[in-house]
């Protein structure tokens, strides 16, 4: 079992940033993010592997970018240029195998941190 704590969360004005972090309880192969908007499905929003790849939807590229500190299981999600859209409640994730990194297939999931932009 891995345990995700998710950090960093809060509200901002548009146009604004905010940093979140996720440490894993131990190792995994890959870990990330998605988030759910009221009203909406929930969405992967950006992965990373241990060995560098990432993924980002094409709703965050060039606005967010996933790193990680291998050394302390920790992902983190700079997040700028935030959007009123972007308000949702946004998951850590977390897979043991490389296989589903950058599926839609979560192993473990942490509690949800929100993040609110406004106009």
């Amino acid at each position: 079992q891995v345990q995700l704590t998710e950090s960093g969360g809060g509200s901002v004005e548009a146009g604004g940033s905010l940093r979140l972090s996720c440490a894993a309880s131990r190792y995994c192969s890959c870990m990330g993010w998605f988030r759910q908007a009221p009203g909406k499905e929930r969405e992967a929003v950006a992965r990373i592997e241990t060995h560098g790849n990432t993924n980002y939807a094409d709703s965050v590229k060039g606005r967010f970018t996933i790193s990680q500190d291998n050394d302390k299981n920790t992902v983190y999600l700079q997040m700028n240029d935030l959007k009123p859209e972007d308000t949702a409640l946004y998951y850590c994730t977390a897979h043991t195998s490389y296989t589903y990194c950058f599926t839609d297939l979560p192993l473990y999931w942490g509690r949800g941190i929100q993040v609110t932009v406004s106009s």
